[in-house]
């Protein structure tokens, strides 16, 4: 019984000696709060740390994707798939890939007169680039000039790593190549020619960075900034330039302006990894791969108002079997990406009678503040729209062919995202002609589009833009800006019982 006793308390201090080592070495091996590893930082902003490798975007999977060629295509010039983006075909390498040097190639479009370029080991110099800082409040910079926010480029505000190779020419390119491959055309002030045309080539040994961005990045450019239709026509060039350069993931972006906030960035920020302006940067920084995206003024969206671009939308299955030089499923990729970017569903098809009934959606025109030069009023393109909205509002409580939901869309006091979702919601939308109309990129098959026109802004870009998705579209042409109420509800009925009720 003693030795049972002994043995016992033998076990039981060897247990409290082990316990007590394990939390010795566990409280003097435990790192503290402050040095804990931490996950990576997938906030969409880059922040300024060296060599810091930064979350990226994947590309969702879309129904009417269809592959972008990066190299030579079939296409041929002045066909849908060259307008719309996947023309950039003719190559221009103007500093080849050498090991441990950087890099520069141009990827021109004969159809739409411009190029998609790009570069690796390429630095950037904010110091060497004129402009406001850029992305700060509206309010706080109300009064400030156009030309403020616009780039103007020193000689070596971005320079490519050349090696130690000595090369027969300190800038990249000459005239002739700019006339070539990144004309004016009548754009004043093309800034992406005058920022390839201040590229410096340097040694190795003075290619000195203070940060470094690692995956790839878009530079952008952006003129009307605030407009919705012209911003839309950035959207679409900086996408296609992610595509025609085979990008994996979608690119981190860099604003190369001045210009303040405005609320279209909740979009830029939802289509890319993050977003950051050229002189937030406190020093140089060097990007792993640059991409130079073309001016919103150089796509199909904005040049189809001058020139006729003689293309239909069309479904990308039909288009997988059947390619057709004269159709196109291109923006309805564009818009199931918008869509996506959202985490909206973006492989929806309007088939039927909604269980809960047609949205009818009336885009409207509101006061808002755009700009530091804008006065806060916008121009009326419709005189009498609050007598219409009340007139259909009416008409549509009273329709006994089907539930209709009259949506009021007052889009300047509604999120980006919330603009896009009545969009995809709407079996039809109306409004009168002006920048707003331009969410249409976004709206499902078998939307169908009513645009009242006044006499002062016949302009056909809706018209369009719903040719080149397979909408159907109905117009109605005043003689001024005033509406005939009768007018505008008979239009209404004819497209519902279109929609079978």
């Amino acid at each position: 019984m003693n030795r049972r006793t002994k043995l016992l308390v033998h076990t039981l201090l060897f247990l409290f000696v082990l316990n007590s080592l394990s939390l010795f070495l566990y409280f003097n091996h435990k790192p503290s709060s402050s040095s804990q590893l931490k996950k990576p930082n997938t906030h969409t902003y880059l922040t300024p740390l060296s060599h810091q490798t930064h979350f990226s975007k994947p590309w969702p999977n879309l129904p009417s994707y269809l592959p972008w060629s990066q190299g030579p295509t079939t296409a041929p010039p002045r066909s849908c798939e060259a307008y719309f983006g996947n023309g950039f075909t003719r190559r221009r390498e103007l500093l080849r890939p050498r090991a441990g040097a950087g890099w520069f190639r141009c990827r021109h479009s004969d159809t739409l007169r411009s190029s998609v370029c790009e570069g690796g080991r390429l630095r950037m110099v904010p110091e060497r680039i004129a402009m406001a800082k850029g992305g700060e409040p509206l309010t706080a910079v109300m009064g400030r000039r156009e030309g403020e926010e616009l780039p103007r480029f020193q000689n070596g505000a971005f320079e490519v790593d050349g090696g130690e190779v000595i090369v027969d020419r300190e800038l990249l390119v000459d005239q002739k190549f700019l006339d070539e491959y990144v004309p004016r055309g009548g754009i004043d002030g093309h800034t992406m020619r005058d920022l390839i045309a201040k590229i410096r080539i340097v040694r190795g040994k003075d290619f000195q960075c203070d940060e470094w961005i690692e995956e790839p990045a878009l530079l952008v450019t952006r003129f009307e900034y605030a407009n919705l239709f012209h911003t839309v026509t950035d959207w679409y060039s900086a996408y296609v330039s992610s595509r025609v350069t085979g990008l994996p993931n979608r690119p981190h972006l860099i604003f190369v302006d001045g210009h303040s906030k405005a609320p279209l960035e909740e979009t830029w920020e939802a289509l890319f990894s993050s977003l950051r302006y050229a002189k937030n940067f406190s020093g140089s920084v060097c990007f792993r791969h640059a991409i130079l995206s073309p001016l919103g003024y150089e796509t199909a969206l904005f040049k189809g108002l001058t020139e006729d671009i003689d293309c239909y939308g069309a479904p990308a299955q039909e288009l997988r079997q059947n390619p057709d030089d004269h159709k196109t499923a291109r923006l309805s990729e564009f818009g199931e990406m918008i869509r996506a970017a959202f985490g909206l569903p973006f492989n929806l098809f309007r088939g039927g009678k909604p269980l809960f009934g047609h949205n009818v959606l009336f885009v409207r025109r509101e006061d808002y503040l755009a700009h530091p030069r804008h006065g806060g009023k916008v121009e009326s393109r419709l005189s009498n729209e609050q007598e219409v909205f009340d007139s259909l509002k009416s008409w549509a409580s009273n329709y006994k062919g089907c539930k209709i939901n009259l949506v009021n869309g007052l889009f300047a006091h509604m999120s980006l995202k919330d603009q896009v979702q009545a969009i995809q919601d709407a079996s039809v939308i109306i409004g009168a002609h002006g920048a707003g109309l331009t969410h249409i990129v976004s709206a499902l098959p078998k939307t169908v589009i009513l645009e009242i026109i006044s006499s002062y802004f016949r302009r056909p870009h809706f018209a369009y833009i719903s040719r080149w998705k397979g909408l159907e579209y109905h117009a109605i042409n005043l003689a001024g800006s005033h509406a005939d109420t009768g007018t505008v509800i008979k239009e209404l009925v004819d497209i519902m019982k279109g929609l079978g009720c």
